[in-house]
């Protein structure tokens, strides 16, 4: 029975993203869907594309292992990077009318850096999408109660995502996060609600947590623990700033006010509601403490779906994964489609021709694009899940090449008039040649190489820049920009 309901939500959502693609002409309303979209429903984007997979079971899932300092990267450094890209660089990149964040390294520096930053781009979202399919493969197989493993839940969650943002883009994410974000809000409130009714309230439970010490957040005195808590919050909190997906939503604006709220009340509302999945999975630990000593010792991951399956009744159930359906899936189909855009226009795009593509043949091109990346996507899943890699953890690592080769020369770019081409071409280099040999050799080291390599990235972009004595000349789009 509870199977069907599920089943059913997925034809509906897979049937609102085929309607969306009606609406689809050309490459740009694929990639932005017109530039039309009102405050309500980029804020909606916002906050159902990064309230993910992560969010519902990886995230609570650190929390019970650890504490709340081990959630600084998200949901703290994620809330961070949607502040921040809101107030600081929504408003300065909408009015260039770019189609992807790659385009900005083109004409702030040239088309190499371009390329560069593309691939870095695509490369990162990896383990962000894998990290939903990897989630959605869990849900069917604890759905099942375990005759369809997890593998063949990723195989078929991939294929369900894919299935309705290959073809309406940016209007299929729009329209289906849209419903997907009141079914998050509305199913996650009532699921705590009956919850707390089990604990006696809220109190108890925060009660449990402090008694227990889950509350401790911030890092020992001294530099080694110091230089690892803000390393962990900057890989989100700086990393994620340079993704198409974060500048897709504010793009896609009907103006640059809505571009900049959207974006920082989209990070503010993830934020606050991060917390519902902490309080309901934590009260797992005065409902049912056997259930919490079989699932941390197993998968952490399940035992919030575990012990919704074991203590609520039906339709509680049916509304609890159809919430949790619409967190990855409205997380997935942007995470898919952003990358693939990314590619798309800002790597392949130059290889195949040098003159422009026509509208057609670039739509054709980012749709294959989107078919291809989901494949690797999968593929990557199924590599973690035999590994043993957490969710979170996927999600963590996902933007470390960022921070390192795009974070420095789109910051510089956009607010350092003496930043130069070779300066970029520094900063890429001497972070990447810095991050990526420790990243291998000695991943555990005091200083996190990826932290090491952003510092490396601004020494480049300095170095680089200053070793011209007149500026660049900034592009016109640029100039445009800062009036």
């Amino acid at each position: 029975m509870l199977t069907g309901f599920v089943f059913l939500y997925l034809i509906v959502s897979i049937g609102i993203g085929m309607y969306a693609a009606t609406k689809v002409h050309n490459a740009r309303d694929y990639i932005t869907a017109g530039r039309s979209l009102p405050l309500y429903i980029v804020l909606a984007m916002v906050f159902a594309t990064w309230f993910g997979a992560e969010t519902v079971l990886g995230i609570p899932a650190t929390f019970m292992e650890e504490d709340l300092g081990g959630l600084i990267s998200d949901p703290f450094g994620a809330s961070l990077c949607l502040i921040l890209f809101g107030l600081f660089f929504a408003r300065k990149l909408y009015r260039m009318n770019l189609l992807t964040i790659g385009d900005f390294y083109r004409q702030r520096y040239d088309h190499k850096v371009e390329v560069i930053a593309g691939i870095a781009i695509a490369l990162s979202y990896l383990g962000w999408v894998s990290a939903q399919v990897t989630a959605l493969g869990l849900v069917f197989n604890v759905l099942s109660d375990g005759s369809i493993t997890q593998a063949q839940g990723i195989l078929i969650g991939a294929a369900v995502v894919l299935m309705y943002t290959l073809y309406g883009g940016m209007w299929s994410v729009a329209m289906t996060t849209f419903v997907q974000m009141i079914v998050i809000v509305v199913g996650l409130i009532y699921i705590s609600i009956l919850l707390a009714d089990k604990t006696g309230g809220v109190a108890p439970v925060i009660e449990h947590a402090v008694a227990n010490n889950k509350f401790h957040f911030w890092p020992e005195l001294n530099a080694v623990a110091m230089v690892a808590f803000i390393s962990g919050l900057l890989t989100m909190g700086f990393g994620s700033i340079p993704q198409q997906d974060v500048f897709q939503r504010a793009n896609a604006s009907k103006n640059e006010n809505v571009a900049v709220w959207g974006t920082v009340l989209g990070g503010v509302a993830y934020f606050l509601f991060a917390a519902v999945p902490l309080f309901m999975a934590y009260s797992a630990n005065l409902i049912d403490p056997a259930l919490v000593t079989q699932w941390m010792s197993e998968d952490s991951q399940k035992l919030l779906p575990e012990l919704v399956k074991a203590h609520l009744p039906l339709f509680a159930q049916v509304v609890f994964y159809g919430a949790l359906l619409s967190v990855i899936m409205s997380t997935a189909s942007g995470t898919l489609l952003a990358p693939s855009v990314t590619l798309s226009e800002n790597v392949l795009k130059g290889w195949i021709t040098r003159r422009n593509l026509s509208e057609r043949k670039m739509l054709a091109m980012t749709r294959w694009v989107v078919g291809i990346f989901s494949v690797c996507v999968t593929l990557y899943a199924l590599w973690a899940l035999d590994h043993d890699t957490g969710i979170h953890q996927m999600v963590e690592n996902a933007y470390k090449v960022t921070l390192v080769l795009a974070f420095t020369p789109l910051v510089a770019g956009l607010y350092w008039k003496r930043a130069t081409t070779l300066g970029a071409y520094w900063a890429m280099g001497l972070g990447l040649a810095t991050w990526l040999p420790m990243e291998f050799l000695a991943p555990e080291a005091d200083i996190p190489p990826q932290f090491a390599g952003f510092l490396m990235s601004i020494v480049g972009m300095v170095a680089g820049s200053l070793l011209r004595q007149q500026p660049e000349p900034v592009s016109h789009h640029l100039r445009h920009s800062e009036r």
